[in-house]
């Protein structure tokens, strides 16, 4: 049942991105109110839209070197990925699934940055268990989930839950003491820097598969050549 809830979300966004770029997207980016904030629930997150200039946000690599997200796009088309953390299966499911599609997309020419809360110690610990080739960054602070409007405060109950039930230690993950996790989403940038395709579900276990993502990625780079010519 969440496979066919999973493809029909997909092409839903597709569609919608189609519809985004014929119009040239400027109107359909979210308010501005709904940047920088951390919403109540994952339900109340107001991701941005397409048409929107992609935020710049400090970030930290593997190495927990500092760098921007404007430094790491650097005018390359990039498929940006907010997951929760190392921690969540779903999230290691999706990534996993990502790299079966990563040559196809490098051949379009786009790069795939994945953004979560986790240390860069974590990240490490991630990239070699699931032997990803692409690029995590750590976004302790939270401050590119804020701005992309992804950020919402976990409840008590639920952060209980995940200590007591699963182990799951939100600030020793991230050495913060927010409790602030990203909605899952999915972002894929043109060469400008400009978002042309959105997708986020306040549903954890809903995942856009790689393959959706190629195809949404497709459709932006053929629209995106098209407009060029």
């Amino acid at each position: 049942m969440q496979t066919n809830r999973l493809s029909t979300t997909a092409r839903r966004s597709i569609l919608f991105l189609t519809f985004a770029l014929v119009l040239g997207g400027g109107c359909l980016a979210a308010p501005a109110t709904a940047v920088d904030l951390v919403a109540s629930s994952a339900q109340e997150a107001k991701p941005i839209g397409v048409g929107t200039a992609a935020p710049d946000a400090g970030l930290r690599d593997l190495a927990a070197n500092d760098v921007t997200l404007h430094e790491i796009v650097a005018g390359k088309p990039t498929v940006v990925i907010f997951y929760r953390g190392s921690w969540c299966p779903y999230c290691n499911l999706h990534l996993s699934d990502l790299v079966t599609v990563e040559r196809q997309l490098r051949e379009l020419g786009y790069q795939i940055v994945a953004i979560s809360p986790d240390l860069p110690e974590e990240l490490n610990k991630m990239t070699a268990a699931d032997h990803l080739n692409y690029r995590l960054f750590s976004d302790p602070q939270a401050e590119a989930m804020k701005k992309f409007g992804v950020a919402y405060q976990v409840d008590p109950t639920t952060l209980t839950n995940m200590k007591q039930k699963f182990n799951v230690d939100l600030e020793r993950a991230s050495g913060q003491t927010h409790p602030i996790l990203p909605v899952p989403s999915v972002f894929i940038l043109d060469r400008g820097g400009k978002i042309v395709f959105a997708h986020a579900d306040p549903d954890y276990k809903v995942r856009m598969k790689g393959v959706e993502v190629l195809a949404a990625a497709k459709a932006a780079a053929t629209t995106s050549d098209a407009r060029q010519k």
